[in-house]
């Protein structure tokens, strides 16, 4: 408004003054003048008006003729004006037209100053309103306690001054306060949200007090103390300049307050504020309500599931009842199968223990029998814990041999087994067990033996169900076991007849070599001594260092002469493991025979053609300056190689991979060059076998990688860089999550998130990969650890299973983190079953004993698992991805049909199985139709960080 009487004074005369008085409903009262006569003016402006008239001047002062008052309304009526004006030099002419020009511009001075104050208005209002929308939102989230109040007190201090602030719950009935939250700069006490005070303990607190009033409380703390009364306490913290707490109320009781306070700025606090406060402890007290019927509701849900699982317990045992009656009569058949289809009394023993042990405890199981003269006590068969070795022994009074003589079962804990040796009934052989069950073993109405189940385990305990059980088992297995002798006595006068024959045949044998040795011997001696040093045995070619002395000479010549050049062709036989896996080492060295015979004519008389060793060949082939001479004679071996040959009564095509490294400066001696060969060749391999490589730069950029990628592998392993994925496992009726995968991820320090394929191989060829495995195993192992629901399994390689700790270094892992072995699963391949059958047999019954299934992955790639499959404790096969992706709608027959076959095995087997790869909903439709009851794949649910609905991949 100065702004406006100093534009309009510039069109006045010389001498003329103005003063401006205004009362608007939105921006409120004010005035303004101009000097020098501007404090008369000023009053006079104010007493029109004051008086809403325009009178020239007031009773108590002189008139001035030239002083006048205009008073006038805005147009919209929400404002009225006085201006004061004092002429100075008349002129006549100017005052009609100035007079309309002042009111309009005043006027509009006027509405824009309405129209600021009322956007900053609403900015605040806006502000505000956010502000209360983001208090409900969180109050009505569902989100831990001190969460929300954290951001309650974040919004309240966007608003307000409320760096200083506790929020408290009262309860009238017992007169505690609980401090649910606690945040001041100056005070660092902090009791807790779970820890409750008394009336008693507070008794001059001013929170306890204003609890007390029930009302809204503002000002410094020392007025407000005066005001309830409350003495003055340190212990209740420092006092403040200004204070201010609302209670909050259900109906007519206080239930708590909350209260913000500043201690260096007075007055900082006002009634909005308090108004604010007030519908902050509302919403605070709603969801305080929320989750007190939260909590009342999953009580009452609790309740209600004890009863249904009392319920189901009842039912469970009438059908565990009816079931066991189905697997004993399916136990009894069994045994009587194997006393005719076992081929050894071995093999009989430990069927007949897989079939005791699907019927009781049995992992300590052992048979014993009496010796023809009864003077010896054998055992067959044993598989114990803690007794590694059970070895005969001469007959005595020890437990077993109690249940042989009396004929009777024995059930018995440890203290009655010790209740017995103190009387002198039987003397302890070997480990203390805490529970021990004996039944006799019958051959008609004679005692033969006994069969024995032990624990060692305070929670495995027999009872006399189980004695009963093994009692009536025995009986069948006493029947299997005459069987079983009377073809073992059969099986054994044939293979005596056969091995007299053999004897004498090898005696014969024996006599001719030796005759042939004596004529031989010299000239075999000389030719050794001749090759030896620069040949191979079998094949005669040059060795090794045969070659790198060539591989000298032609260095030397080439840095020379100019125009010397020439390659170094390393060759590789393609599945030459197979034939000598398959046919015998015989029929290996038979083919690496013929192959050296084929490359030496295949090869210019120049060339230097030698055997490294195994399957491998290099040779050194001069050439020119150009590569077409080396890769056409790289070509033409290759087709010489591939033609048909006869190994051992077979017909084989074999084929090579050759890698070629062709001469270069660079190179210091021959064996960079058969280094960069080798490299080369395992490019050949890597496009498909049966083909040559050139080495080249981006092979040399390769192996630099390489290198880099492993060192980058090691730090990983130091800074346990590896991470699990799971992937649910579901079943297909219903999708119901039943269990997980747990898939290998590198979290890489500059790459990102990398997949197995990246860099398995390069673990695999480092020997790193065990080490990540277990990092692998034991973040698996955590996450079982944490509880959950479902069960996760975890690739093993063959690798681990040549290893004799590998179950017990697992189950240890289990009891450093207390994870429920029940929920962890192995997952193995064919080759893994087949690498060490023994070896592994042992290792999976091992972890079976522990509660850790077997689960065999990547089903029907093998080529043999099936004549093995019945012999392993397998749980569930896992259908090879290659077979669910021929099914669906436009599915290949034979994919259909190897499921359904393999659906069929797996049922007879009583073995679940889990698809694997299943993406589309026909394949699921199909799986489905054929019986298929599990699944896992994209369509079913994609890998995660973690286990749980939490997660997201």
């Amino acid at each position: 408004m100065d702004a406006v009487l100093q534009l309009l004074l510039e069109s006045l005369p010389a001498g003329a003054a103005l003063a401006l008085c205004w009362r608007d409903w939105a921006l409120g009262s004010g005035s303004c003048a101009s000097d020098p006569r501007a404090p008369q003016l000023r009053r006079l402006a104010e007493r029109a008006l004051a008086n809403d008239g325009g009178a020239n001047s007031h009773a108590d002062e002189p008139a001035h003729p030239r002083m006048q008052a205009h008073v006038w309304d805005s147009v919209d009526g929400s404002a009225r004006i006085a201006l004061a004006v004092h002429r100075g030099d008349p002129d006549e002419a100017v005052w009609p037209g100035w007079l309309p020009l002042a009111q309009a511009l005043i006027n509009s001075q006027l509405q824009a100053s309405r129209a600021d104050a009322r956007v900053v208005s609403l900015e605040k209002s806006k502000r505000l309103q956010q502000a209360l929308y983001e208090i409900a939102d969180v109050a009505g989230a569902d989100m831990e306690m001190q969460d929300m109040l954290r951001r309650v007190h974040a919004v309240v201090g966007s608003l307000m001054y409320a760096e200083n602030c506790y929020i408290v719950q009262y309860d009238d009935q017992r007169r505690t306060v609980r401090f649910l939250y606690f945040a001041d700069q100056n005070d660092p006490w902090n009791a807790g949200p779970e820890h409750e005070f008394g009336a008693e303990e507070m008794v001059n607190s001013m929170t306890f007090a204003l609890l007390r009033h029930g009302q809204p409380l503002r000002g410094p703390s020392s007025v407000i103390r005066q005001k309830l009364g409350v003495v003055r306490d340190a212990s209740h913290g420092p006092d403040s300049l200004d204070w201010l707490g609302v209670p909050m109320r259900r109906d007519d009781r206080v239930c708590g307050a909350i209260v913000v306070q500043s201690y260096d700025r007075p007055g900082c606090y006002a009634d909005e504020d308090r108004a604010l406060l007030g519908y902050v402890a509302q919403h605070i007290l709603t969801a305080l309500d929320r989750k007190h019927a939260h909590v009342e509701l999953e009580n009452r849900v609790e309740s209600r599931t004890h009863e249904l699982q009392r319920a189901n317990r009842e039912l469970q045992a009438e059908i565990m009842e009816r079931k066991r009656s189905e697997k004993l009569q399916k136990a009894l058949f069994r045994i009587t199968e194997l006393a005719i289809t076992s081929d050894t009394l071995e093999h009989f023993y430990a069927d007949v223990h897989v079939v005791v042990d699907g019927l009781l405890d049995a992992r300590n199981f052992y048979i014993a029998l009496l010796s023809d003269d009864a003077q010896m006590l054998q055992f067959p068969y044993s598989i114990d814990e803690r007794d590694m070795m059970r070895k005969a022994r001469r007959v005595s009074n020890g437990s077993t041999e109690y249940v042989i003589a009396t004929g009777k079962p024995l059930l018995a804990d440890r203290d009655g087994i010790d209740a017995l040796g103190q009387q002198g009934v039987i003397v302890q052989h070997g480990p203390r067990s805490t529970s021990w069950l004996g039944v006799p073993l019958f051959r008609g109405d004679e005692v033969v033996g006994a069969v024995v189940v032990q624990s060692y385990d305070d929670d495995v305990r027999f009872t006399l169900h189980d004695q009963s059980l093994l009692t009536f088992v025995a009986h069948n297995i006493g029947i299997g076991l005459a069987r079983q002798r009377a073809q073992e006595n059969l099986r054994a006068a044939h293979a005596e007849l056969e091995q007299r024959v053999e004897e004498r045949t090898r005696e014969l044998a024996q006599a001719n070599t030796q005759l042939m040795a004596q004529i031989s011997e010299r000239l075999r001696a000389e030719q050794r001594l001749t090759h030896q040093a620069t040949h191979d045995a079998l094949t005669g070619l040059p060795n090794r260092p045969r070659l790198l002395d060539g591989l000298a000479a032609a260095i030397e010549q080439a840095r020379q002469h100019e125009g010397a050049s020439f390659a170094v062709i390393f060759l590789d036989l393609d599945r030459f493991k197979l034939v000598n896996d398959s046919m015998g080492h015989a029929a290996g060295d038979e083919l690496l025979v013929e192959v050296s015979r084929r490359i030496t004519t295949t090869a210019p008389p120049t060339a230097l053609v030698s055997r490294l060793g195994g399957d491998e060949f290099a040779i050194l082939l001069p050439c020119g300056e150009g590569s077409e001479d080396v890769r056409e004679f790289a070509q033409r071996l290759l087709f010489v190689l591939g033609q048909h040959m006869w190994v051992g009564g077979r017909e084989l095509f074999p084929s090579a991979s050759i890698g070629i490294a062709r001469w270069h400066a660079r190179y210091r001696n021959g064996d960079e060059l058969l280094r960069d060969a080798d490299a080369a060749m395992y490019r050949a391999k890597e496009e498909g076998r049966d083909r040559y490589a050139m080495f080249d730069e981006e092979m040399r950029e390769a192996a630099v990688q390489s290198l880099d990628l492993e060192a980058d592998l090691r730090r990983a392993i130091n800074h346990r860089d590896f991470v699990p994925y799971f992937q649910p496992i579901t079943r297909l009726d219903d999708g119901q999550v039943v269990g997980y995968e747990a898939l290998l991820r590198w979290q890489h320090e500059r790459r990102g998130l990398l997949l197995p394929a990246e860099f398995i191989s390069l673990g695999e060829n480092s020997g790193l990969i065990e080490q990540v495995d277990w990092l692998l195993y034991e973040q698996v192992i955590e996450q079982v650890a944490r509880g959950g629901e479902g069960y996760v399994s975890v690739n093993v390689s063959p690798r681990h299973f040549r290893s004799p700790d590998f179950a017990d270094r697992l189950l240890g892992l289990c009891d450093k983190h207390g994870a429920d072995t029940t929920r962890l699963r192995v997952e193995i391949t064919e080759v893994a079953l087949l690498d060490d059958a023994p070896r592994t047999l042992r290792m999976l019954r091992t972890l079976r004993q522990h509660g850790v299934l077997a689960q065999l992955d990547d089903f029907g790639t093998g080529f043999s698992a099936l004549s093995y499959l019945h012999r392993f404790p397998i749980s569930a096969l896992k259908i090879d991805r290659s077979f669910i992706a021929g099914m669906g709608e436009d599915g290949r027959p034979e994919s259909l049909a190897l499921v359904r076959a393999i659906l069929a095995l797996a049922s007879t087997l009583g073995i679940d199985t889990i698809a694997e790869g299943v993406e589309t909903d026909e394949q699921r439709a199909a799986l489905l139709e054929l019986g298929c009851r599990f699944g896992q794949g994209y369509l079913l649910g994609r890998p995660a960080a973690r286990i749980g609905g939490l997660v997201t991949a």
